[in-house]
């Protein structure tokens, strides 16, 4: 049986991130927040710097899905690598 991930299964939640001197408003889940979150901690980034990165490698893609997602699939890839 499966379980319910930590905080349980919630709808995205709505937050402000600086890039490029430009506020942007991001929604995601608390579970990706949370990952985002981790991920930047891990390479002593600001959380805005890493959207930023994220963002710059989105845009380079031939039809870019929108910010958040990009951010859902980046760091699904960065945990599926951690599993590897």
């Amino acid at each position: 049986m499966i379980e319910a991930p930590e905080g349980g299964f919630r709808g995205p939640v709505k937050r402000s991130v600086t890039i490029a001197g430009h506020q942007t408003s991001i929604s995601l889940e608390p579970v990706f927040w949370r990952a985002l979150e981790a991920a930047a901690a891990d390479r002593k980034l600001p959380l805005s710097a890493l959207v930023a990165q994220i963002d710059a490698v989105r845009i380079l893609g031939d039809d870019p899905p929108n910010l958040a997602s990009a951010i859902r699939c980046w760091v699904l890839g960065e945990a599926t690598a951690l599993n590897s």
